[in-house]
């Protein structure tokens, strides 16, 4: 499971990961204090997306794809209701 090296080409595949398959899809923050590192995973058990950072303005960039895909999972979720 390679890490991405750029955050536009994981958060692209994340997206795209999320969209051709939303219910399996589970995302996994991991903050290590003692290395300074976040790490993001993006995985539906077949396909396995990894981005790791210790910059802080990358913090910024991952709040903002998790707050994206949230979006999506809600949106998805309660427009599934409503047909029902």
């Amino acid at each position: 499971m390679p890490y991405y090296q750029t955050w536009e080409e994981f958060a692209r595949a994340a997206e795209q990961l999320y969209l051709t398959a939303p219910v399996k899809v589970r995302v996994v923050l991991k903050y290590r204090h003692c290395d300074g590192n976040l790490r993001i995973k993006v995985t539906d058990d077949a396909v396995c997306l990894q981005y790791k950072t210790d910059q802080a303005q990358d913090v910024k960039k991952i709040e903002k794809l998790h707050g994206k895909l949230m979006r999506l999972m809600v949106s998805k979720e309660s427009g599934a209701m409503e047909t029902d």
